[in-house]
């Protein structure tokens, strides 16, 4: 094969990005077939609740067991890369992620959707880490920011064109058909990447935490159970059972990964006070933006009565208020600093679940499009510019290390939303209906959304309240290593 010789970062080779074109292609299309999943999915939900006979309660862990999936294998990616070797672990995450889609697309039962999403998770979680890291070693240093911007494509298109397709799908074709994209993407991924990505040297793989990998997943798997059930019952024995082993295992998860000389996700961090204040603010903002997101097709066919194409189109304004603003956001970022931003993208977020609070069945479609639009705004604003925060935030000897981190928090936090939510939403639902004794049960259904989208609003003030403290800092731009100076975003873009 052309590209089986070993490459160098640091060959010297003249820039020309049309000779680059074809290996970023190749991340390109494996990014966006993931990123696309994490869309399409939510906006077909009422359907799979019809076409399986279950529950929103029950369905909902197709969206959950895939983010967990996530979570736990997004740590290995650089132990993967170091150990097999970036270029093959790539294409081998893009096989198995086109091959848990087309078991997907096969099942018949909601318990086989959930296994086989989390097998698509667990494919899905290092094509975008390995697949930056690559890029970033292709890239000569001085093009670096011009080609890491081309990998906004997929991050900026596929949430967009996700609920249009998923809705086509759905609506003319066969729900089946918003997993069996994900072949002919696949396939093609795997072409190019096997083509055209070129082969680096290995790492030295540390030392793998077995503890680590094993106690992670059931603590987090436990504690999303138990934050699900207790959405409908917090004194329940299956809520208490999941919350008691959830919490007994993540204790002992953080005190393995304190003692481990290289854990699977470094905690140490959290003794920076900035970086734990951020953190934990850009939780806030996960648990309120993507718990919201997932109510938006639910309500719009549910309750408005919009087919699953027509709900695709309403939900397009917040991609584009989130495409919008996020670069705004990274240009003002170094002028001003993330506190400014951060704020105005938080009450921007509040401003929008509020309003959504106070839904009615009468409520014009455009007022809920521009505030889907405000929501995509503040969503731009604040995700992007407090993940770049919480970068520089970090220990400059530790800050290799946060990219992992905060991705498998984020990917653990947006499960809890989902599960959480979406039992408060099927429970408090179910509570409204008994009692309304009015002509139109539609009104109690809006009502139960009105104060799902009230809950989110809470966790979006707080997160406002939380963004007037943050401060300024210094970027950790470069950090010591024993072959010299490193920069510090090749090391947190390969992982480890």
């Amino acid at each position: 094969m052309a590209n089986s010789r070993t490459a160098s970062p640091d060959a010297a080779a003249p820039f020309s990005l049309l000779k680059l074109l074809p290996p970023l292609l190749a991340v390109i299309i494996g990014m966006f077939m993931v990123i696309l999943d994490t869309t399409v999915v939510n906006n077909a939900i009422p359907t799979l609740v019809d076409d399986f006979g279950t529950t929103l309660h029950h369905l909902q862990w197709a969206v959950t067991g895939y983010t967990l999936a996530l979570s736990a294998v997004i740590p290995l990616a650089g132990w993967m890369t170091d150990k097999f070797g970036a270029r093959r672990v790539f294409i081998a995450t893009i096989v198995m992620f086109t091959l848990g889609s087309a078991l997907c697309a096969l099942a018949s039962t909601t318990e086989q959707l959930v296994v086989f999403r989390v097998i698509q998770g667990i494919g899905g979680g290092m094509v975008a880490p390995i697949g930056m890291a690559l890029v970033f070693r292709i890239a000569p240093p001085d093009k670096r920011g011009a080609v890491m911007g081309v990998l906004g494509i997929p991050i900026l298109l596929a949430p967009a064109l996700g609920p249009v397709l998923s809705g086509y799908f759905v609506e003319y074709v066969s729900w089946h058909w918003i997993f069996l994209i994900n072949l002919p993407i696949g396939i093609a991924a795997v072409i190019v990447a096997a083509r055209f990505l070129p082969v680096f040297e290995r790492g030295k793989p540390p030392a793998l935490d077995i503890l680590g990998m094993i106690l992670g997943p059931i603590a987090f798997a436990m504690l999303a159970f138990g934050v699900s059930e207790g959405g409908q019952d917090w004194g329940s024995a299956r809520t208490l059972t999941g919350l008691i082993v959830g919490g007994a295992a993540l204790l002992l998860f953080i005190f393995v990964e304190l003692r481990h000389r290289q854990p699977l996700l470094e905690l140490r961090v959290f003794r920076t006070f900035a970086f734990t204040q951020g953190i934990i603010l850009s939780w806030i903002l996960n648990v309120a933006l993507f718990g919201s997101i997932i109510l938006f097709p639910l309500m719009l066919q549910q309750v408005k009565g919009y087919t699953p194409l027509e709900t695709g189109l309403i939900l397009l304004p917040q991609a584009m208020g989130s495409m919008l603003c996020m670069p705004i956001g990274g240009r003002l970022f170094d002028r001003i600093g993330a506190r400014p931003i951060v704020i105005t993208g938080t009450l921007f977020i509040s401003a929008a679940l509020l309003i959504m609070s106070q839904i009615t069945l009468d409520r014009p479609l455009y007022v809920i499009m521009l505030n889907l639009f405000l929501l995509g705004c503040g969503m731009g604003l604040s995700m992007m510019t407090m993940n770049t925060y919480i970068l520089n935030t970090a220990p400059r000897e530790l800050v290799g290390r946060v990219t992992p981190l905060t991705n498998s928090a984020q990917q653990v936090i947006v499960s809890f939303a989902v599960a959480g939510l979406t039992g408060y939403l099927s429970t408090h639902s179910d509570k409204i209906m008994k009692a309304y004794t009015g002509p139109n049960p539609l009104e109690a259904a809006v009502g139960a959304f009105g104060d799902t989208f009230l809950l989110t609003s809470g966790f979006a003030i707080v997160g406002f309240a939380l963004s007037l403290f943050i401060r300024r800092v210094k970027p950790a731009a470069a950090q010591k290593s024993g072959s010299g100076e490193v920069r510090a975003e090749e090391s947190v873009l390969s992982g480890h």
